[in-house]
């Protein structure tokens, strides 16, 4: 089994309780809103890093981000982007088994059509009253799953799926 760690909209703050959960990740995803080529290479001391660029991402250093990208592990194919309204493709056709979004700083967990939907939340500044979270798949060649983790008062706490 393979578990990949998942992060988006860190806004250019790596909490060091987020970085505890990705520990064991192999490799992380990043799903855009970066902030910053910094962040990146905190991820890197953990894991190789897979990043696409979000809507906040600017400048030279984010040029080197695709918008999207397909990630295969265990021979299940993830697409990537940063916003889930933006999904040029219809994931079950084209042979997705999960989509990785972030933007929307809001932690979901979903299937839709055989496809499993992961928006790791925020792991960056708190946005109104939204959690801070990551998330964590779990992929192996007949089996995908995904778990949130919230992260309180610098201690990290699985988070029910729907």
């Amino acid at each position: 089994m393979t578990e990949i760690g998942v992060i988006a909209d860190s806004h250019n703050l790596i909490r060091p309780e987020a970085m505890a959960y990705l520990e064991g990740s192999e490799p992380i995803i990043h799903a855009g809103d970066i902030g910053s080529p910094e962040i990146i290479a905190a991820l890197k001391q953990i894991a190789p890093v897979i990043a696409i660029r979000g809507n906040i991402d600017k400048g030279s250093w984010a040029d080197a981000y695709p918008s999207t990208e397909t990630v295969e592990v265990e021979s299940r194919r993830s697409y990537v982007l940063h916003d889930l309204r933006e999904l040029p493709i219809d994931p079950s056709q084209a042979g997705f088994d999960v989509v990785i979004s972030g933007h929307s700083h809001k932690p979901q967990i979903r299937r839709e059509a055989g496809v499993l939907y992961v928006n790791p939340g925020s792991a960056g500044p708190r946005r109104f009253t939204l959690p801070i979270s990551v998330a964590k798949l779990s992929l192996t060649t007949n089996f995908v799953d995904a778990r949130l983790l919230e992260v309180h008062r610098g201690e990290p706490t699985p988070r029910n799926r729907p």
